[in-house]
């Protein structure tokens, strides 16, 4: 039986979009992303991917530096969970009308 990989290796991940596999390190230094550590090789979890690519373009893109992307991460958090919220109690109140 083949195992499911549920990941995909640091190395290729930077190969296949033309950065520095420091960079990505960096970002796990710093605490924006998460990688995880097997038989010496480092991998990002593919339900990472949508965060690690968003977190390139406002590098590539915008030119922001980490700090200002360790900001812009938690407030885009910050509304994310705020919008669940407004939804959850959205749905709490059509129960009462």
């Amino acid at each position: 039986m083949m195992e499911q990989f549920n990941y995909i290796a640091v190395k290729d991940f930077c190969f296949s979009h033309g950065i520095n596999t420091q960079f990505i390190i960096e970002l796990y230094e710093f605490g924006l992303i998460e990688v995880i550590t097997k038989e010496n090789e480092e991998y990002i979890l593919y339900e990472e991917l949508p965060n690690v690519e968003k977190i390139l373009r406002l590098h590539a893109d915008l030119n922001i530096n980490l700090e200002g992307i360790a900001v812009i991460s938690e407030l885009l958090d910050r509304i994310e969970f705020m919008h669940k919220e407004n939804i959850s109690l959205r749905n709490k109140l059509r129960f009462y009308e």
